[in-house]
C-alpha cells in the first residue's frame, strides 16, 4: 500500500499503478499513456530504473 507519509527514497524508486496521482506523474514524466505505463510496468516490474530502461529499448 502507498502511504503518502513515506516519501522516502523507497516510496520514490517504486510506481504504484493503483494510484492516479502516480499514473499522472510517471505517465507525464515519461511521455507516455497511462496505458502505456501500466503495460511498461507489467512487463519490467514497479522499478523507476526498470521501467525507464525497459521504455528505452
Amino acid at each position: 500500500m502507498d502511504s503518502k507519509q513515506n516519501v522516502g527514497s523507497p516510496d520514490r524508486d517504486r510506481i504504484n499503478v493503483n494510484e492516479d496521482y502516480e499514473l499522472q506523474y510517471w505517465s507525464e514524466k515519461f511521455n507516455i499513456s497511462r496505458d502505456e505505463l501500466k503495460e511498461a510496468v507489467k512487463a519490467a516490474g514497479t522499478s523507476v530504473k526498470a521501467v525507464q530502461a525497459y521504455l528505452n529499448k
